[in-house]
């Protein structure tokens, strides 16, 4: 039953990573409230069971592919929803940026493991099938931003996005 979970799994992950490489990469930017993605994302991992709060400003827009950055964040919480109790998703403007963190009160992943978690097919010791974070990552760089992964203040990890406020 476990090998057939995985096996699911794995293959929803590769039908993710081939929808995000053959359309979604086509999909155009446009003004998104990037709140309500948050509260959407969240609201999902909420069905599935999982305690997560959003603090975010009320109409935070700025241009995105939306399908793709609402995987890109589905996957993170969905990270943090398989391995803590709670999650805490943020969202800040800074300047030129916009700062979006995924926190959990998870294990977390050794500082010397982070960037090697974002290869394909790369597992931590909790499992999974190591497309998450590739796909999230991919996703935030073909807007200009990049994910890095932190210690949480909750006690797990951080998953920190950070998205230019202009495609310009």
């Amino acid at each position: 039953a476990d090998m057939t979970a995985d096996v699911e799994e794995m293959e929803r992950m590769v039908s993710g990573y081939l929808a995000f490489a053959r359309g979604e990469g086509t999909e155009q930017a446009q003004p998104v409230n990037l709140t309500s993605v948050l509260e959407d994302v969240a609201a999902g991992a909420r069905r599935a069971g999982a305690r997560v709060d959003v603090t975010a400003p009320v109409g935070l827009t700025l241009p995105l592919r939306a399908d793709a950055m609402k995987r890109a964040i589905t996957n993170l919480v969905d990270n943090a929803r398989r391995h803590a109790h709670r999650i805490a998703v943020s969202a800040v403007q800074q300047d030129r940026s916009v700062s979006v963190t995924v926190d959990d009160d998870g294990p977390g992943i050794p500082s010397d493991r982070r960037e090697s978690v974002f290869r394909p097919f790369e597992t931590d010791a909790t499992g999974g099938t190591g497309l998450g974070l590739t796909i999230a990552r991919d996703i935030v760089r073909a807007h200009g931003g990049d994910i890095m992964l932190e210690d949480s203040p909750m006690g797990g990890l951080r998953a920190r996005i950070r998205l230019p406020v202009s495609t310009g």
